[in-house]
C-alpha cells in the first residue's frame, strides 16, 4: 500500500518557522496502531489522518506517542493540503473530529480555524508546576491545559524548563503567556505527557488564550506570537463561545509512505 504524505509548516510564511504537521490523506481508516506507527515514524508534534465523510472530512491527530483529542496546526495544515494540493473547491471545509465539527474556511493566503472557545479559570497551583517552570508564575489558571501567566514576554522567552516535572501533571498541558512587546500576546506550550516536549506552535492552545486576552485587553480581535525556538504567527478573533484562529502555511515536502 503506498500514501501520499505532505509535510507542511502552520502558522507562518516562511519556509522552516512554524509548525510542521504531517498530513496524510486515507481511503479508509487504517488500525489504530498503524497509524500511531507512522505518526512515531514521521516523529512531528503532529501527524494528520483523514477520510472523506459525506460533504467533509473525517479527521484525526496523533502525536508520536498518543492521539489527541484537539490540534490546530494539523488541522490548518490539512485545510490547506485540501485547497491546495488535492483540488477542494468549497470555501468552507468541516471536519469531523473528537472535538465535534471544526471549520476551516479562507481569506486570500490566510486560513482561518473555527474552533470552541475554552476559558481558563482559577487554579490550585501544583508544586510540579512552578518546579517545572523554574519560575513562578504570577497566576495560574486551568481549562485543557494550565494556563502560567508572567509579567513580560521576556520571562517567557527565557524560561528553560524541566519537562520531567512538568509530565507528571496527568492530562494537563502547560501553557506560558505574557503581554506581547510588539503584538498583543506571546506564549509557549509544554507537552511532555503527549511526547511533545516543547510545540513550535499550538493552535488549540488559543482557544483558552483568546479567550483570556480578549477579557484582560478589552477586545476581541488579537495579534499573537508564540515564541518557541521556531517561532508562529496567529490572528485570534473571540466570537460568543468560539474562537476564529488564522494563520498561513508553507509546503516542505512531499512524499509517499510504503506500507508492506
Amino acid at each position: 500500500m503506498k500514501l501520499k504524505l505532505f509535510q507542511v509548516d502552520a502558522f507562518t510564511n516562511r519556509l522552516f518557522r512554524g509548525n510542521p504537521a504531517a498530513v496524510v490523506p486515507l481511503e479508509q481508516w487504517l488500525p489504530e496502531a498503524t497509524l500511531q506507527a507512522m505518526a512515531a515514524e514521521n516523529n512531528l508534534s503532529e501527524t494528520a489522518y483523514f477520510v472523506k465523510l459525506g460533504e467533509g472530512y473525517h479527521l484525526r491527530w496523533f502525536t508520536p506517542t498518543r492521539e489527541v483529542e484537539l490540534c490546530g496546526h494539523a488541522t490548518l495544515a490539512t485545510a490547506w493540503v485540501l485547497w491546495e494540493r488535492l483540488g477542494e473547491r468549497a470555501p468552507l471545509i468541516r471536519f469531523e473530529t473528537r472535538s465535534g465539527e471544526l471549520r476551516v474556511t479562507r481569506d486570500d493566503d490566510w486560513l482561518w480555524l473555527d474552533f470552541p472557545a475554552d476559558p481558563a479559570q482559577p487554579s490550585v497551583v501544583p508544586s510540579a508546576l512552578v518546579s517545572g517552570l523554574g519560575r513562578p508564575p504570577r497566576e495560574v489558571l486551568l481549562a485543557r491545559n494550565y494556563v502560567a501567566i508572567y509579567d513580560n514576554e521576556e520571562i517567557v522567552r527565557m524560561l528553560t524548563p524541566d519537562f520531567r516535572r512538568l509530565a507528571t501533571l496527568g492530562e494537563h498541558g502547560v501553557i506560558a503567556t505574557a503581554p506581547g512587546k510588539d503584538c498583543d500576546f506571546v506564549s509557549r506550550f509544554f507537552g511532555p505527557q503527549f511526547g511533545i516536549d516543547e510545540d513550535p506552535v499550538t493552535g488549540s492552545a488559543h482557544c483558552t488564550l483568546a479567550p483570556l486576552w480578549s477579557a484582560r485587553l478589552g477586545r476581541t480581535a488579537l495579534r499573537a506570537r508564540q515564541i518557541s525556538h521556531r517561532g508562529g504567527e496567529l490572528r485570534c478573533e473571540l466570537n460568543g463561545t468560539r474562537v476564529l484562529i488564522g494563520g498561513q502555511c508553507v509546503a516542505f515536502l512531499t512524499g509517499e509512505i510504503e506500507l508492506i
